[in-house]
């Protein structure tokens, strides 16, 4: 076997072992939601408190995200991944064996802060592995376990819960994770460790700015926003972190996050979009689970059935846009994406509860296939002109950008739901008079009749579920214009030159 086809076979197999740690992290991240109901009885926990066991991940996930880069830098990327694997798995582990409230919600702080760094230092060891005019179809295969996670997880999570226990959530990523840390322990190369100061204040600053807002968001539809003092009093903890950690960052010798990086003109503008993508991306899964739950009646199982073909169209255009990638302007396939997933949503802002199932998953897929479109040129575009000693640091902020711009998205569209429901049900409950003609309709009369409860009960059921599809289609619209205005900005990223061949 020549050289060139042993190196190949190295990369195909390090590449699995870094991918079983992403699709582990981002499979959990999502299924855990679909067994929240289950772990109130069997952990004996109040709705609050086991609300807890997505926070908690959340916020832990949040801050060690952008310390994932200088762990890398300092004690050398192979290391960090494998403590990573570990911790990830043991907490895995506990999670499934906690009999709980209280130790459930500390293994899932532990998993939220092992879990952190698996992604992006995945995406650098991928970047580095590969060389540049390969970076397209490396990021192609990174991207179907980030992409494609949040679409497949709510389904595998369904599964679990509904035919074993809600337990193998947790408990499946141990034997993944055992044959990750052998993998790496073969594969991965070792990287001399370099000898870095630490910038305490830097991280502090950072760190309180990105767990406070990240705790905001969790809580604030729960706690009515701003009406809430916990939520004013973290907003303004977010703020304050953010300042400081800004002219810190301006001002120290050697600060937290290295300035260089928002001087890259690509990395810069990549790092926006990521958010947009990951508005995109979690918003429409946040919206549509329950939209075919309680508007179409659909069982937890059957809902994520239906969405899983968006997964499907998600993995067939990264397998094209790798190739595409080298032969094609990566900002037009870009807009392409982001022309898809104006398309759907624009669909989508149509759906009623009469929706046929064909619609939701040809709606799916063309959704699906379009974020396969975004992710693989926007990372190979982000990254193109950054230098390789900035690539673990580099990552971890993409990696935080994608994750606050899913955690906003969520919180916004969820709070315009609501209040959307609410101003429109208010609208509609002032045609409900008996002056009005269509409730003296035959049939109508004897349905939804004002002079009995049973008639009044119905009638206000009714005037509700027309509010929140009504809500729906608001938001499903909202977010396919933030995809139609997106598409031009794409001329903000500079296509890089391309590589000088080698000399002979």
């Amino acid at each position: 076997m020549t050289q060139a086809a042993l190196e190949r076979r190295r990369r195909g197999a390090l590449s699995l072992c870094v991918m079983l740690g992403v699709i582990m992290q981002i499979l959990d991240t999502t299924m855990a939601t679909i067994a929240l109901p289950y772990m109130m009885g069997s952990l004996s926990a109040t709705l609050e408190e086991v609300n807890w066991v997505l926070t908690s991940y959340i916020v832990a996930a949040a801050i060690s995200t952008p310390l994932s880069g200088w762990l890398a830098n300092r004690f050398g990327r192979r290391t960090v991944y494998m403590v990573t694997i570990v911790g990830f798995t043991t907490a895995s582990m506990l999670s499934g064996m906690a009999v709980s409230i209280e130790q459930m919600v500390v293994s899932r702080l532990m998993q939220g802060a092992f879990g952190a760094p698996l992604v992006p230092l995945a995406q650098a060891t991928m970047l580095d592995t590969y060389p540049r005019e390969q970076h397209g179809q490396a990021m192609a295969l990174f991207g179907v376990g980030v992409m494609v996670g949040p679409v497949l997880g709510p389904t595998l999570g369904g599964v679990l819960t509904e035919y074993l226990h809600w337990r193998w959530v947790f408990t499946i990523n141990v034997p993944v994770g055992i044959v990750a840390f052998i993998g790496l322990s073969i594969m991965m190369p070792r990287a001399a460790p370099v000898r870095v100061g630490f910038d305490w204040f830097g991280f502090v600053t950072l760190a309180l700015a990105v767990g406070a807002f990240q705790l905001m968001l969790d809580r604030g539809e729960r706690l009515d926003w701003f009406d809430s003092s916990l939520i004013t009093g973290l907003a303004a903890a977010a703020a304050l972190g953010l300042y400081l950690f800004v002219v810190h960052t301006a001002t120290a010798r050697r600060p937290f996050i290295d300035p260089r990086l928002f001087r890259d003109r690509n990395f810069a503008v990549g790092i926006c979009f990521i958010f947009v993508v990951g508005i995109l991306l979690l918003a429409t899964v946040a919206l549509l689970s329950p939209f075919l739950q309680t508007m179409l009646g659909y069982p937890v199982l059957t809902a994520g059935l239906i969405t899983s073909p968006r997964g499907l169209g998600t993995m067939a255009a990264m397998l094209l846009v790798g190739r595409l990638i080298t032969r094609v302007d990566p900002r037009l396939l870009l807009s392409f994406g982001f022309g898809c997933a104006a398309l759907s949503l624009s669909e989508m802002s149509g759906f009623t509860p009469q929706v046929s199932q064909a619609t939701l998953i040809r709606t799916g897929i063309v959704q699906g296939f379009g974020l396969g479109f975004l992710f693989v040129p926007l990372t190979t575009m982000t990254f193109a002109t950054l230098p390789p000693e900035l690539r673990n640091q580099g990552t971890a902020i993409y990696s935080l950008m994608r994750n606050l711009g899913a955690s906003i998205g969520i919180a916004v569209v969820i709070s315009l739901l609501v209040h959307d429901t609410q101003a429109i049900h208010a609208g509609l409950m002032r045609h409900v008079t008996v002056f009005n003609p269509a409730l003296r309709m035959p049939g109508v009369a004897e349905l939804w009749s004002l002079e009995t409860p049973a008639g009044r009960l119905a009638l206000a059921e009714m005037v509700f579920r027309e509010a929140r599809a009504i809500a729906y289609m608001h938001d499903f619209s909202r977010l396919a214009w933030l995809a139609l205005l997106a598409m031009p900005c794409t001329l903000l990223l500079r296509r890089p030159a391309p590589r000088a061949p080698a000399p002979a």
